[in-house]
């Protein structure tokens, strides 16, 4: 009779979980993968504002923001448990990209005189690091404190092809000015490439399961890099002027997606690495989406050369069922990754990617969306 009494009580007591903001609840990441534990990291500042991350694939799962009538709205695609992760490895929502973010030509790059074969995941050519990159792997985890978390990856030497065992530390901080920050830092034992971003994919509408046709996007980039039919860099810069790729003055993103334009077929829409004019000064605007239904805004500033806008066109037709259930459609999202260009290591006339020992990877973006900022340094 006493312990049923006790086992009632403890019941009448038991706490039930919480959801965050966002509606994800924390035991839904709570497993084992690769043998490393999993869980969902709940970053909160002293403003109300929210921002979640898993160690798989070291993933910003979700980000809520006020729109303009103040309500908190989740701006960023992804799913609700660990298991759709692991199940949809390749969509990449908020994760961490790398060795290579982009796309090596035949996976294949010479350096110091010595070849390096890579996987070869997208038309014979390695995308992403490969389709086992860091997107897919279980980081190391510590909570620093309520508003950042630490995240670590040894990638070891001949992980994927690539040379050099690279220390990896990714740092997200949600700070009280609403922005969240992500730090990157590496160092290499051995010669090697690194092109390090993230792959969130942004709907600023506030509409679950829209389009980002109606965004408006500007690019403030002179030339772009155009790309042969499989998507790897000509090796020339070609201006913007007089192309659907001029984008210095906002348009929406649906006003010439479709145009019979010979890179936009080839891309199925905007898939393209964008020369910015900053000269590498992350206090100059590089690029600028808006949703006018919701009023958020999102804006980039970063030290890489470049900027890939990536329109969501491989999004299937049939939907993918991501957070809460919603279906997110084709074009339903749109990603502003910054880096070097696709296919650097192949491209002598492109700004190096190579990291040597005694170097460290350094390269800083900062993503802004009305009061939020996303900013991320790579060290």
């Amino acid at each position: 009779m006493a312990v049923m009494a006790m086992c009632v009580l403890l019941s009448c007591t038991e706490k039930k979980e919480e959801a965050t903001l966002s509606g994800l609840m924390k035991s839904n990441f709570v497993s084992e993968v690769q043998g490393k534990p999993t869980a969902l990291y709940v970053l909160k500042n002293q403003n109300g504002a929210e921002a979640c991350v898993t160690n798989w694939g070291g993933r910003l799962v979700s980000v809520m923001v006020p729109d303009k009538n103040g309500k908190m709205t989740d701006v960023v695609l992804g799913y609700d448990n660990i298991q759709q992760y692991v199940d949809n490895p390749n969509n990449n929502y908020g994760g961490v990209i790398g060795r290579y973010g982009n796309r090596i030509a035949n996976g294949k790059f010479t350096l110091d005189g010595v070849e390096y074969q890579l996987p070869q995941n997208n038309n014979g050519h390695c995308l992403h690091g490969g389709p086992e990159g860091y997107h897919t792997v279980v980081w190391d985890a510590k909570q620093v404190n309520d508003q950042s978390v630490e995240l670590t990856y040894l990638s070891k030497d001949g992980e994927a092809g690539f040379p050099g065992n690279l220390n990896l530390k990714v740092t997200y901080t949600l700070t009280n000015d609403n922005a969240v920050d992500i730090k990157y830092e590496a160092t290499t034992d051995k010669p090697t490439v690194v092109n390090l971003t993230n792959h969130s994919y942004f709907n600023l509408s506030g509409v679950p399961g829209s389009q980002i046709l109606d965004h408006s996007i500007m690019i403030a980039a002179d030339t772009y890099v155009p790309v042969d039919e499989t998507l790897i860099p000509t090796g020339t810069l070609d201006p913007v002027e007089g192309t659907p790729m001029d984008l210095r003055t906002a348009v929406a993103v649906g006003a010439h997606i479709d145009d019979p334009f010979d890179q936009l077929v080839r891309g199925k829409g905007y898939d393209h690495n964008w020369v910015l004019n900053n000269n590498c000064d992350i206090n100059v605007l590089a690029a600028k989406a808006v949703s006018a239904k919701s009023g958020i805004g999102l804006e980039v500033y970063t030290n890489e050369p470049g900027i890939q806008f990536y329109a969501g066109n491989a999004m299937t037709k049939d939907g993918d069922k991501g957070k809460l259930g919603v279906i997110y459609p084709h074009r339903g999202a749109l990603c502003l990754e910054t880096q070097h260009y696709p296919d650097s290591p192949n491209q002598p006339s492109f700004p190096s990617v190579v990291l040597r020992p005694g170097e460290k990877y350094i390269n800083s973006r900062l993503k802004s969306r009305i009061r939020i900022i996303f900013r991320e340094t790579f060290r």
